[in-house]
């Protein structure tokens, strides 16, 4: 699938912000699987500053600052990425291979670390290890498993927006088994590392469909969540818990890390005393 993307952010000030310094992580990646074919970041007002670099994990993340009164803020971004479908293997590496793998490969295990820790927002205990135990037994496939565990939040839970913020505890998102797509991965990885396996946080776009009969809206498109784990000798597999599916060429990918606080698609800092708001559209189209 070829796609152009267009992801606009704005913020309205009620007072003149006087600076501003931000990142914007919303470069889609160049994969084995996908390929980001053109790329273009626009702001308003024009940066004083603005630079790239890649980060820790390998994303790509743009500084810029604002030194200029504003009271409108507009972060644009613009990309064509073309994607391919990858093959869906049921590997047969057990959950007991697995975490002898990670326990006894020092090696391995130091690699994945970041992906096997708590992380600020990810952090579990026996009431979160209970509701995945059911899902990993020692001779089944952990691939296979780690469906099962997505599988189960789907069935669970109900996505439903605004009914938690980012800093939602995941005991509250158990307890009302509630949330949107950024709670369900955080779960599922939070799920995954206290069974001893490596997960990680996955930010990108999904292609949505609009319902039967109806006209797909300009802007209703948005960013989107899912989450990878890591399989030794084979490496390194996506799985969509919202929509309890294997990611293929609908999903596109941005960036990864421990969790949503490495792959924010906009941080900043502002220099103010009024209150803002902020408005987010999406489009994702096939060409």
């Amino acid at each position: 699938m070829e796609y152009r993307l267009f992801h606009k952010t704005q913020y309205d000030y009620s007072e003149n912000v006087n600076n501003y310094h931000g990142l914007a992580c919303i470069t889609p990646k160049n994969l084995a699987y996908q390929t980001c074919r053109d790329f273009s970041l626009s702001i308003f007002p024009t940066p004083d500053e603005i630079y790239s670099r890649t980060d820790f994990f390998g994303n790509t993340i743009h500084y810029f600052s604002i030194h200029k009164p504003h009271a409108k803020l507009a972060i644009l971004s613009k990309s064509i990425v073309e994607t391919h479908a990858v093959a869906v293997v049921d590997f047969t590496i057990t959950n007991k291979e697995v975490r002898e793998k990670l326990q006894n490969d020092l090696s391995l295990k130091n690699s994945l670390l970041d992906y096997l820790l708590p992380s600020p927002f990810v952090q579990w205990d026996n009431e979160i290890r209970t509701f995945a135990d059911d899902c990993f037994n020692d001779n089944e496939s952990f691939y296979k498993s780690a469906h099962s565990l997505c599988h189960k939040i789907y069935s669970y839970f109900t996505y439903v927006p605004g009914f938690t913020t980012i800093y939602t505890p995941l005991k509250t998102v158990l307890q009302e088994r509630k949330g949107v797509c950024q709670d369900f991965s955080h779960l599922a990885i939070a799920c995954l590392r206290s069974m001893g396996f490596a997960a990680r946080y996955i930010s990108g776009y999904l292609e949505t469909e609009p319902l039967p009969g109806e006209t797909k809206l300009q802007g209703s498109d948005a960013t989107h969540a899912w989450i990878s784990v890591y399989i030794p000798a084979v490496g390194w597999c996506d799985f969509d818990p919202t929509n309890d599916l294997i990611p293929q060429d609908r999903h596109i990918v941005t960036a990864w890390g421990r969790d949503f606080s490495d792959v924010s698609p906009l941080k900043g800092i502002i220099f103010s005393t009024g209150k803002h708001a902020f408005q987010v559209a999406v489009d994702v189209i096939p060409l």
